[in-house]
C-alpha cells in the first residue's frame, strides 16, 4: 500500500492550465464509478508513496471528465487512486498511460475496473 505523501515530485495540471509541452502520459479521466471522486492520486508504479492530489479543491462527479497533464516525467507505469467524498478509496495499478489517452473508471460496488482508450 503507498502512502499519500505532498511533495513537490509530481506536477499535474488540469484542464485549464497551460503546458509548454505535453506529457506522453497525459490523458483524461473518466468517472464512471457512481460515486463523486474528491481526490485523485498518481504515482509511478515503481514508488511507494502516492503524490500530490491533482484535483486539489475539486471533486469529480460521476459521469464527468478532467483532463490530466504530466511535465517532466519519461515513466509510463502508473498507478491511480481515487478517494470519494466518504473518504473510501479505490486503486488501479500498471496502467500504462504512454499508450492511452483516456481512462474510464468504473466500480460495481465491488470492483474497481478501467477501460483504457
Amino acid at each position: 500500500m503507498k502512502k499519500v505523501v505532498l511533495g513537490g515530485l509530481f506536477v499535474a495540471l488540469l484542464a485549464l492550465a497551460s503546458v509548454a509541452w505535453a506529457g506522453t502520459q497525459d490523458f483524461t479521466l473518466v468517472n464512471e464509478t457512481g460515486v463523486v471522486i474528491n481526490a485523485v492520486y498518481c504515482s509511478p508504479s515503481s514508488e511507494n508513496n502516492w503524490q500530490e492530489d491533482v484535483l486539489g479543491v475539486d471533486t469529480l462527479a460521476s459521469g464527468e471528465s478532467v483532463t490530466i497533464k504530466f511535465s517532466g516525467f519519461e515513466q509510463c507505469k502508473w498507478d491511480l487512486r481515487i478517494e470519494d467524498t466518504d473518504g473510501n478509496a479505490l486503486e488501479w495499478t500498471d496502467l500504462n498511460l504512454c499508450d492511452v489517452s483516456r481512462v474510464v473508471l468504473h466500480w460495481d460496488g465491488s470492483t474497481a475496473t478501467a477501460d483504457l482508450e
